[in-house]
C-alpha cells in the first residue's frame, strides 16, 4: 500500500526505494500475493470509483476485484522464484512489467519507473525508456538495502560500504534536483478541452457547436495559432463553419466513425491524413473472447444501462504520422511502443487525444495523464495532449507541463510547442533495458532448492 502511494498521481516518488527494500528482500509467492493485492487496490481504486458514480450502478465495481487478483497473482509468481536474491527480483520485476504491455488484453499500469516522472533524472527515459527508470527504482532499492547490511556488519565510517550508502544518496537527491535546458518552441497550438459527458454522447448528442465556440474564442484571442487540436472521438463530422473558420491552419481531431477510433488530419477543408488507433482498450473497444463470454457482457451492458451488445471496434494496422504529427489515442499513451513506432515513422512532433471523462471523479485520469508524460521523453519530441475534460496540456520533451489549463471545464490553452527530427537511444535501440532486466534475473537458475511459498 505504502508502495502505491508512491507513485502517480502523488508527488511521493522519492519515497519510492523504501517500501521497495522491504519488498525485494522478503518472502516468496504468498508474500508477493499479499503485497500485490495491497498495492493493486490502492494503484486501481480509481476503476470502482469511476465506474459506479459514471454508470451509477455497483456493478461498475465488479471488474476491479479479479484484476486487482490477477496483477497481485503476477507479483507472486515473480516473488516465489526469486525468494532470498533481491538483484533477480528487480529483474523479473521489470521483465514482468514489459510483459503486461503485450497481448490484446495488455493493462501496462504500475510501473515502478513512474516514481520518477516529477523528477528530473526522467530523462534517463531517453536513454532506455520507462523500463530503465523502473530498474534505476529498483537497484537504487537493492543497492541501498547491500550497502546497509555491508556497513551493520562492519560500522566503519569511511568504509566502502559507507562511501557506497553516501554515493546511492547522493545519485537519488541528485536525480530530483539536477537541472534541464531551456528549449526553444517555434510554433504555436491551440489545444480544445470540450468537457462532453461520454454517456450523453453514445446517446446521440453532438458535440460539434461547443468545440467550434471554444476554437472561435481561442483564434480570436491568439491569431497566431498555425495548428488546432480536438480530442479523442470529439466529432462525427466537419462544418462548413469549421473550414471558414480555420482558414490556413491544421486540424487534428478525433474523429467519431462508428467502426474506428479515428484521428485525422484537416488542412483546406480537406482530409489529409488519418490514423487508427492500433491499441484498442480491452474490455471497453475490443471484447475478447465475445462468443464464450457473451452472456456476461449482455448482463453487464444491461446493467451498465445498454440496450443490446456492444461490438468490437477495428483496430488500425500500422503507426502512420498525420504529416508531421505523430496522432496516438488515449490508452496507447501508456505503450512506450506506440510513440516509438510513431517517431520511427517521420513523426516530429506528438499529438495524444484522449477522452478521460470516463474516469469520471477519480484521479484515473490524472494517473494516466502523468504516466504518458514519460512518451515526450523517450521520443525527445514535444507532445501536445487534448483531453475531453483534460488534461490539456503541452509538455516538453524533458517531460515538464509548459502549459496547461484545470479538469472538467469547457475551455482551450493556446500555447508554443517545437518541431524535432532527432532520434534519442531509446528510438533508435528500443528497450534493450528489458534485455538487461532479463540478464539480472537469471540468477534464478542458481536459486537454492526450497519452498518459494
Amino acid at each position: 500500500m505504502a508502495l502505491a502511494l508512491c507513485l502517480p498521481p502523488t508527488p511521493l516518488g522519492f519515497l519510492a526505494p523504501l517500501p521497495l527494500i522491504w519488498l525485494l528482500t522478503r518472502g516468496g509467492f504468498r508474500f508477493g500475493l499479499l503485497a500485490g493485492i495491497g498495492f493493486w487496490a490502492v494503484h486501481l481504486v480509481w476503476l470502482p470509483l469511476s465506474f459506479v458514480v459514471l454508470f451509477e450502478t455497483p456493478w461498475g465495481a465488479v471488474p476491479y476485484l479479479p484484476l486487482v487478483l490477477i496483477k497481485a497473482a503476477l507479483w507472486g509468481v515473480v516473488f516465489g522464484l526469486t525468494r532470498g536474491r533481491p538483484l533477480a527480483r528487480a529483474g523479473l520485476w521489470v521483465v514482468q512489467e514489459y510483459l503486461t504491455s503485450l497481448g490484446e488484453i495488455a493493462f501496462p499500469w504500475g510501473f515502478m519507473g513512474y516514481a520518477l516522472v516529477e523528477a528530473p533524472g526522467r530523462v534517463l527515459a531517453s536513454l532506455g525508456g520507462v523500463y530503465l527508470l523502473s530498474l534505476v527504482v529498483l537497484g537504487m532499492a537493492v543497492g541501498v538495502y547491500a550497502a546497509w547490511q555491508r556497513l551493520r556488519a562492519d560500522p566503519v565510517v569511511f568504509s566502502a560500504p559507507a562511501l557506497g550508502l553516501a554515493g546511492l544518496l547522493l545519485g537519488w537527491v541528485g536525480l530530483w534536483s539536477i537541472p534541464l535546458p531551456a528549449l526553444q518552441a517555434n510554433e504555436k497550438a491551440l489545444l480544445v478541452q470540450g468537457n462532453i459527458n461520454p454517456l450523453r454522447k453514445l446517446e446521440g448528442a453532438s458535440a460539434e457547436e461547443t468545440y467550434l465556440q471554444l476554437t472561435r474564442q481561442g483564434l480570436q484571442a491568439h491569431p497566431d495559432v498555425t495548428v488546432v487540436v480536438w480530442p479523442e472521438t470529439a466529432v462525427a463530422g466537419f462544418s462548413p463553419q469549421l473550414v471558414a473558420l480555420l482558414g490556413h491552419r491544421e486540424l487534428i481531431s478525433g474523429l467519431e466513425t462508428g467502426i474506428t477510433n479515428r484521428v485525422v488530419r484537416l488542412w483546406s477543408g480537406q482530409v489529409t491524413h488519418f490514423y487508427d488507433k492500433n491499441r484498442l482498450v480491452p474490455f471497453g473497444e475490443y471484447f475478447p473472447w465475445s462468443e464464450a463470454l457473451r452472456p456476461v457482457y449482455r448482463f453487464f451492458f444491461r446493467a451498465f444501462g445498454f440496450d443490446g451488445d456492444l461490438g468490437s471496434r477495428m483496430p488500425g494496422t500500422a503507426y502512420t504520422p498525420l504529416d508531421n504529427y505523430g496522432a496516438f489515442i488515449c490508452y496507447e499513451s501508456v505503450f512506450p511502443s506506440v510513440a516509438r513506432g510513431l517517431v520511427l515513422n517521420g513523426a516530429q512532433v506528438l499529438e495524444l487525444g484522449s477522452n478521460d471523462a470516463w474516469y469520471g471523479p477519480s484521479f484515473g485520469g490524472l494517473q494516466h495523464f502523468q504516466m504518458g508524460r514519460l512518451r515526450a521523453v523517450e521520443t525527445g519530441r514535444w507532445l501536445l495532449r487534448a483531453g475531453n475534460d483534460g488534461v490539456t496540456a503541452i509538455i516538453d520533451p524533458y517531460g515538464r507541463v509548459m502549459a496547461r489549463i484545470p479538469q472538467r471545464q469547457a475551455a482551450y490553452l493556446a500555447g508554443e510547442f517545437g518541431i524535432l527530427q532527432h532520434h534519442t537511444p531509446y528510438v533508435r535501440f528500443g528497450d534493450w533495458a528489458v534485455i538487461l532486466a532479463a540478464l539480472l534475473s537469471i540468477g534464478l537458475r542458481n536459486r537454492a532448492k526450497g519452498t518459494i511459498v
